[in-house]
Protein backbone atom coordinates (compact mmCIF):
# COMPACT_ATOMS: atom_id res chain seq x y z
CA UNK A 1 0.00 0.00 0.00
CA UNK A 2 1.36 3.39 -0.98
CA UNK A 3 2.96 5.38 1.89
CA UNK A 4 2.51 2.51 4.34
CA UNK A 5 4.34 -0.62 5.08
CA UNK A 6 2.44 -3.84 4.83
CA UNK A 7 1.99 -5.33 8.38
CA UNK A 8 1.63 -9.05 8.42
CA UNK A 9 -1.04 -10.68 10.63
CA UNK A 10 1.63 -12.96 12.07
CA UNK A 11 3.59 -9.94 13.36
CA UNK A 12 0.48 -8.55 15.12
CA UNK A 13 -0.21 -11.92 16.75
CA UNK A 14 3.39 -12.26 17.91
CA UNK A 15 3.37 -8.81 19.51
CA UNK A 16 0.03 -9.53 21.22
CA UNK A 17 1.31 -12.79 22.64
CA UNK A 18 4.46 -11.10 23.88
CA UNK A 19 2.47 -8.36 25.66
CA UNK A 20 0.15 -10.93 27.26
CA UNK A 21 3.11 -13.04 28.36
CA UNK A 22 4.85 -10.07 29.98
CA UNK A 23 1.61 -9.06 31.70
CA UNK A 24 1.08 -12.63 32.95
CA UNK A 25 4.59 -12.75 34.42
CA UNK A 26 4.06 -9.39 36.14
CA UNK A 27 0.75 -10.56 37.66
CA UNK A 28 2.34 -13.87 38.69
CA UNK A 29 5.22 -12.19 40.53
CA UNK A 30 2.87 -9.68 42.19
CA UNK A 31 0.67 -12.52 43.44
CA UNK A 32 3.74 -14.47 44.53
CA UNK A 33 4.99 -11.46 46.50
CA UNK A 34 1.57 -10.86 48.08
CA UNK A 35 1.27 -14.53 49.00
CA UNK A 36 4.73 -14.53 50.60
CA UNK A 37 3.99 -11.27 52.44
CA UNK A 38 0.69 -12.68 53.73
CA UNK A 39 2.40 -15.89 54.85
CA UNK A 40 5.05 -13.87 56.70
CA UNK A 41 2.40 -11.68 58.32
CA UNK A 42 0.34 -14.67 59.50
CA UNK A 43 3.38 -16.40 60.95
CA UNK A 44 4.35 -13.27 62.87
CA UNK A 45 0.95 -13.03 64.57
CA UNK A 46 0.43 -14.11 68.18
CA UNK A 47 -1.18 -17.45 68.96
CA UNK A 48 -4.67 -17.85 70.34
CA UNK A 49 -5.77 -21.22 71.77
CA UNK A 50 -2.87 -23.02 70.16
CA UNK A 51 -3.33 -21.55 66.67
CA UNK A 52 -2.04 -18.40 65.02
CA UNK A 53 -4.62 -15.70 65.66
CA UNK A 54 -5.81 -15.24 62.03
CA UNK A 55 -6.26 -19.00 61.66
CA UNK A 56 -8.14 -19.23 64.96
CA UNK A 57 -10.44 -16.40 63.82
CA UNK A 58 -11.17 -18.32 60.63
CA UNK A 59 -11.93 -21.46 62.64
CA UNK A 60 -14.30 -19.39 64.80
CA UNK A 61 -16.09 -18.19 61.66
CA UNK A 62 -16.45 -21.80 60.49
CA UNK A 63 -17.85 -22.72 63.90
CA UNK A 64 -20.49 -19.99 63.70
CA UNK A 65 -21.54 -21.19 60.26
CA UNK A 66 -21.75 -24.87 61.25
CA UNK A 67 -23.51 -24.17 64.56
CA UNK A 68 -26.07 -21.97 62.80
CA UNK A 69 -27.04 -24.68 60.32
CA UNK A 70 -26.89 -27.53 62.88
CA UNK A 71 -30.15 -29.48 62.96
CA UNK A 72 -30.73 -31.54 66.11
CA UNK A 73 -33.39 -33.58 64.31
CA UNK A 74 -30.98 -34.76 61.62
CA UNK A 75 -29.61 -38.17 62.57
CA UNK A 76 -26.34 -39.80 61.60
CA UNK A 77 -26.85 -42.83 59.37
CA UNK A 78 -27.13 -46.07 61.33
CA UNK A 79 -26.10 -49.52 60.08
CA UNK A 80 -27.03 -53.18 60.72
CA UNK A 81 -25.11 -55.11 63.36
CA UNK A 82 -23.45 -57.20 60.65
CA UNK A 83 -21.63 -54.08 59.37
CA UNK A 84 -19.93 -53.30 62.69
CA UNK A 85 -16.17 -53.84 62.96
CA UNK A 86 -15.02 -56.60 65.31
CA UNK A 87 -11.59 -55.05 65.81
CA UNK A 88 -12.31 -51.44 66.69
CA UNK A 89 -9.57 -48.98 65.97
CA UNK A 90 -8.47 -46.52 68.65
CA UNK A 91 -6.19 -43.49 68.90
CA UNK A 92 -4.31 -42.11 71.86
CA UNK A 93 -3.82 -42.96 75.52
CA UNK A 94 -4.17 -39.40 76.85
CA UNK A 95 -6.14 -39.57 80.09
CA UNK A 96 -6.35 -43.39 80.19
CA UNK A 97 -2.77 -44.50 80.77
CA UNK A 98 -3.47 -45.79 84.28
CA UNK A 99 -5.69 -48.78 85.06
CA UNK A 100 -8.94 -48.20 86.92
CA UNK A 101 -11.36 -50.32 88.94
CA UNK A 102 -15.09 -49.90 88.46
CA UNK A 103 -15.66 -49.95 92.20
CA UNK A 104 -13.47 -46.85 92.63
CA UNK A 105 -14.93 -44.90 89.71
CA UNK A 106 -17.69 -42.33 89.88
CA UNK A 107 -19.04 -39.89 87.32
CA UNK A 108 -18.82 -36.49 89.00
CA UNK A 109 -21.51 -34.16 87.69
CA UNK A 110 -21.01 -30.58 88.86
CA UNK A 111 -24.31 -28.73 89.04
CA UNK A 112 -24.77 -24.99 88.61
CA UNK A 113 -25.30 -24.52 92.35
CA UNK A 114 -21.93 -26.10 93.10
CA UNK A 115 -23.28 -29.47 94.24
CA UNK A 116 -21.65 -32.56 92.79
CA UNK A 117 -23.53 -35.71 91.91
CA UNK A 118 -21.44 -38.87 92.21
CA UNK A 119 -22.91 -41.56 90.00
CA UNK A 120 -21.73 -45.17 89.77
CA UNK A 121 -21.73 -47.27 86.63
CA UNK A 122 -24.31 -49.55 88.23
CA UNK A 123 -26.65 -46.57 88.63
CA UNK A 124 -26.13 -45.55 85.01
CA UNK A 125 -26.96 -49.03 83.79
CA UNK A 126 -30.38 -48.83 85.44
CA UNK A 127 -31.39 -46.14 82.94
CA UNK A 128 -32.84 -47.11 79.52
CA UNK A 129 -30.06 -48.25 77.20
CA UNK A 130 -29.60 -47.11 73.61
CA UNK A 131 -27.50 -48.91 71.00
CA UNK A 132 -26.02 -47.18 68.01
CA UNK A 133 -24.07 -48.50 65.03
CA UNK A 134 -22.66 -45.66 62.98
CA UNK A 135 -19.66 -44.59 60.91
CA UNK A 136 -17.10 -43.30 63.42
CA UNK A 137 -15.00 -40.61 61.72
CA UNK A 138 -11.51 -39.51 62.76
CA UNK A 139 -10.08 -36.09 61.98
CA UNK A 140 -7.00 -37.92 60.63
CA UNK A 141 -9.08 -39.15 57.72
CA UNK A 142 -10.04 -42.73 58.59
CA UNK A 143 -13.51 -44.02 59.43
CA UNK A 144 -15.02 -47.26 60.72
CA UNK A 145 -18.52 -48.58 61.36
CA UNK A 146 -18.72 -49.36 65.08
CA UNK A 147 -21.26 -50.63 67.62
CA UNK A 148 -21.79 -48.89 70.98
CA UNK A 149 -24.38 -48.78 73.76
CA UNK A 150 -25.14 -46.60 76.75
CA UNK A 151 -27.43 -43.92 78.11
CA UNK A 152 -28.48 -40.98 75.89
CA UNK A 153 -26.97 -37.89 77.51
CA UNK A 154 -30.28 -36.06 77.01
CA UNK A 155 -32.16 -38.75 78.96
CA UNK A 156 -29.44 -38.81 81.63
CA UNK A 157 -29.78 -35.07 82.21
CA UNK A 158 -33.55 -35.33 82.39
CA UNK A 159 -33.37 -38.21 84.89
CA UNK A 160 -31.01 -36.31 87.18
CA UNK A 161 -33.04 -33.08 86.93
CA UNK A 162 -30.36 -31.12 85.08
CA UNK A 163 -32.81 -28.93 83.20
CA UNK A 164 -31.25 -25.69 84.43
CA UNK A 165 -27.81 -26.96 83.43
CA UNK A 166 -29.09 -27.81 79.95
CA UNK A 167 -29.73 -24.09 79.39
CA UNK A 168 -25.98 -23.46 79.41
CA UNK A 169 -24.13 -23.16 76.10
CA UNK A 170 -21.52 -25.87 76.68
CA UNK A 171 -20.77 -29.16 78.39
CA UNK A 172 -17.25 -29.82 79.64
CA UNK A 173 -15.89 -33.34 80.19
CA UNK A 174 -12.60 -34.45 81.75
CA UNK A 175 -10.86 -37.74 82.45
CA UNK A 176 -10.28 -38.59 86.15
CA UNK A 177 -6.60 -37.62 85.88
CA UNK A 178 -7.40 -34.40 83.93
CA UNK A 179 -5.11 -35.66 81.18
CA UNK A 180 -7.77 -35.28 78.48
CA UNK A 181 -10.69 -32.89 78.29
CA UNK A 182 -13.21 -31.63 75.75
CA UNK A 183 -15.80 -28.90 75.41
CA UNK A 184 -18.99 -29.54 73.45
CA UNK A 185 -21.75 -27.18 72.39
CA UNK A 186 -25.01 -27.98 74.17
CA UNK A 187 -27.12 -28.64 71.03
CA UNK A 188 -24.67 -31.38 69.97
CA UNK A 189 -24.50 -32.77 73.52
CA UNK A 190 -28.31 -33.06 73.62
CA UNK A 191 -28.51 -34.66 70.18
CA UNK A 192 -30.59 -37.88 70.47
CA UNK A 193 -27.66 -40.05 69.30
CA UNK A 194 -25.17 -38.70 71.86
CA UNK A 195 -24.65 -41.33 74.57
CA UNK A 196 -22.71 -41.91 77.77
CA UNK A 197 -21.32 -45.21 76.52
CA UNK A 198 -20.38 -48.25 78.63
CA UNK A 199 -20.51 -51.04 76.03
CA UNK A 200 -18.74 -51.82 72.76
CA UNK A 201 -19.84 -54.75 70.60
CA UNK A 202 -22.21 -55.91 73.34
CA UNK A 203 -19.51 -56.10 76.04
CA UNK A 204 -18.03 -53.76 78.65
CA UNK A 205 -15.66 -51.18 77.18
CA UNK A 206 -12.03 -52.32 76.98
CA UNK A 207 -9.58 -50.19 78.99
CA UNK A 208 -8.11 -48.69 75.82
CA UNK A 209 -11.61 -47.72 74.62
CA UNK A 210 -12.39 -45.75 77.76
CA UNK A 211 -13.62 -48.16 80.43
CA UNK A 212 -15.81 -47.65 82.36
CA UNK A 213 -17.54 -44.76 80.55
CA UNK A 214 -16.84 -42.73 77.43
CA UNK A 215 -18.70 -40.33 75.17
CA UNK A 216 -20.08 -41.33 71.79
CA UNK A 217 -21.28 -38.32 69.80
CA UNK A 218 -21.87 -39.20 66.13
CA UNK A 219 -22.24 -35.57 64.99
CA UNK A 220 -18.58 -34.91 65.95
CA UNK A 221 -15.19 -36.24 64.86
CA UNK A 222 -13.37 -38.69 67.09
CA UNK A 223 -11.37 -36.10 69.07
CA UNK A 224 -14.60 -35.17 70.90
CA UNK A 225 -15.45 -38.77 71.86
CA UNK A 226 -13.63 -38.53 75.18
CA UNK A 227 -12.63 -41.84 76.74
CA UNK A 228 -12.98 -42.54 80.51
CA UNK A 229 -15.14 -39.64 81.63
CA UNK A 230 -14.49 -38.58 85.21
CA UNK A 231 -16.14 -35.16 85.47
CA UNK A 232 -18.99 -33.49 83.64
CA UNK A 233 -19.88 -29.81 84.08
CA UNK A 234 -21.74 -26.97 82.38
CA UNK A 235 -20.73 -23.47 81.29
CA UNK A 236 -21.68 -20.48 79.17
CA UNK A 237 -18.00 -20.07 78.29
CA UNK A 238 -16.07 -22.53 76.16
CA UNK A 239 -14.54 -25.19 78.44
CA UNK A 240 -10.91 -26.12 77.91
CA UNK A 241 -10.42 -28.53 75.01
CA UNK A 242 -7.30 -30.67 74.59
CA UNK A 243 -6.96 -30.49 70.81
CA UNK A 244 -8.33 -26.97 70.40
CA UNK A 245 -5.47 -25.84 72.64
CA UNK A 246 -3.14 -27.47 70.13
CA UNK A 247 -4.50 -25.56 67.16
CA UNK A 248 -7.42 -27.72 66.04
CA UNK A 249 -11.01 -26.67 65.38
CA UNK A 250 -13.06 -26.35 68.59
CA UNK A 251 -16.45 -27.22 67.08
CA UNK A 252 -15.18 -30.31 65.19
CA UNK A 253 -18.55 -31.21 63.68
CA UNK A 254 -19.20 -32.92 60.38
Amino acid sequence: MKGNKFIREEDVDAKSVKRKSILSFIVFFIMLFLGFATWKWINNQPTEQGALKPLRKMLDVNEKIFSTVFDSTKLAKEYPLSAAAKNVRFNGYEGIRDSIEEINWRLNVIRNNGDTLKISLEELKKLPKKEIIFDFKCIEGWNQITHWAGVPLKDFMKHYHLGTESMKKYVGLETPDKGYYVGIDMPSALHPQTILCYEMNGKALPLKQGFPLRLIIPVKYGVKHIKRIGTLFFSDQKPADYWAERGYDYYTGH
